[in-house]
């Protein structure tokens, strides 16, 4: 591995070894100098993906870079995870933080790449390896930069972005945004829906909150042929989403965009045979906290009164999830100009909210934030596929832009940062 990227290393221009003014030109250079580098660095980890929590050699990988780059950094930070600090001038007066996730999906990778993932059934279709590449790509180049900024920038590889509790909260609890504390903190995430070149932010409220729903109806199982013998739980499980949803929908007002649905249902019947146990399984996005507290409480009433009108039992479970992602409108603000200014007004554009969850939304909560979409798609290429699909794939000229572009941005959130 070492030898790898001391390849590339020994390859730079001495220009791009010393320390010089910095400028969007210069950051664009050196962006582009070491991209073949960090493009074999997203393959590797594209090859080798881990699942949440289990995300140990892709920890150790990121470390021996670092490590082989001498960066300081700590390790083990809620399981998986790794923090350091690129310190320049003066670094006591201001920290921002830069935050990439690292952990892969289960689904069975269906590219016919090269780089194709390695690991049966698990595979990076959320784009965290170009994340994690552009993360280092951004440290690399700040750390070669540092006699040249005031501040500290603080880098955060976060493990288990994809599965509850998620690692955010945990390395939160572990002090990651104390010791120094930033001021703000910025994260990136691919979107196919966006070609390569381009960039989308969203001020205020930008993805919503989750929650997994978890019914249980449960009575005496029995002979279909003899309803009297037993509880129609399959029925009154159809009765209990119906209700559920039908109460939901007429509470919901226009202004509050929320999505309860249910994608799971299992009776362990048969075609004569009433199931002792319906389990039904959904999810619930919103955007209002308030609501989204109003929702449990709809979906536990309809569930009692269902037990006592069927004379079963309907148990809810309700794993509360990610919290509503809100961007803060200065952070936000100065990273849409830090775009514009890097890669063109045409290339930067506005977003819509989605009700699709992340857990940065838990740094949100902590600090002024900004997470923003990085463009990855290439028509041309094919490279069409969307999100936590077993055909995604990125255009790699996109690390460029998000090696950059991240950099840029935290050089930025510096000088405005008082």
């Amino acid at each position: 591995m070492s030898a790898l990227h001391a390849k590339f290393d020994v390859l730079l221009p001495d220009y791009f070894k010393q320390p010089h003014l910095i400028n969007k030109e210069s950051i664009k250079q050196k962006a582009s100098a070491h991209f073949e580098m960090l493009k074999q660095t997203r393959r590797y980890l594209h090859q080798h993906p881990e699942l949440s929590f289990h995300e140990s050699k892709t920890a150790k990988y990121i470390s021996g870079l670092l490590t082989d780059w001498n960066i300081e950094h700590q390790t083990g930070v809620a399981g998986n995870g790794i923090v350091g600090l690129i310190k320049g001038r003066n670094p006591g007066t201001k920290t921002i933080a830069l935050r990439a996730d690292i952990d892969a999906l289960p689904i069975n990778e269906k590219n016919n790449v090269e780089y194709r993932s390695l690991n049966s059934g698990v595979m990076h279709a959320c784009g965290h390896d170009v994340h994690t590449s552009c993360l280092l790509g951004a440290v690399k180049i700040l750390d070669e930069l540092k006699q040249e900024f005031d501040g500290t920038v603080k880098f955060i590889f976060q493990p288990a972005e994809e599965t509850l509790p998620g690692g955010a909260q945990q390395m939160i609890a572990e002090g990651v945004l104390e010791n120094p504390k930033p001021l703000s903190i910025v994260a990136q995430h691919v979107f196919p829906d966006l070609p390569v070149g381009k960039v989308g932010f969203k001020k205020g409220e930008y993805m919503a909150s989750s929650d997994e729903i978890n019914l249980y109806v449960k009575g005496k199982g029995g002979h279909a042929a003899i309803p009297h013998s037993g509880d129609d739980t399959v029925f009154t499980a159809a009765q209990l989403i119906v209700d559920i949803k039908k109460k939901v929908a007429e509470q919901t007002s226009l202004e509050i965009p929320v999505v309860l649905s249910f994608g799971k249902i299992i009776g362990n019947g048969a075609h004569n045979v009433f199931p002792a146990k319906v389990s039904i399984h959904g999810t619930l996005r919103t955007f209002d906290e308030s609501w989204r507290r109003q929702v449990h409480q709809i979906i536990s009433e309809v569930a009692a009164t269902m037990s006592v009108a069927n004379n079963l039992t309907c148990e809810v479970d309700i794993q509360k999830g990610y919290p509503v992602l809100i961007n803060d409108d200065k952070t936000t603000g100065q990273a849409v100009e830090a775009a514009k200014e890097f890669l063109g007004s045409e290339q930067v554009v506005s977003l819509p909210r989605r009700m699709t969850v992340e857990d940065f939304a838990y740094f949100a909560q902590k600090v002024p934030a900004c997470f923003y979409r990085l463009g990855v798609a290439n028509p041309e290429k094919g490279i069409t596929s969307g999100l936590h699909t077993p055909t995604f794939d990125v255009d790699e000229e996109s690390i460029k832009t998000g090696t950059g572009l991240l950099t840029w941005i935290a050089l930025k959130q510096l000088e405005k940062t008082k």
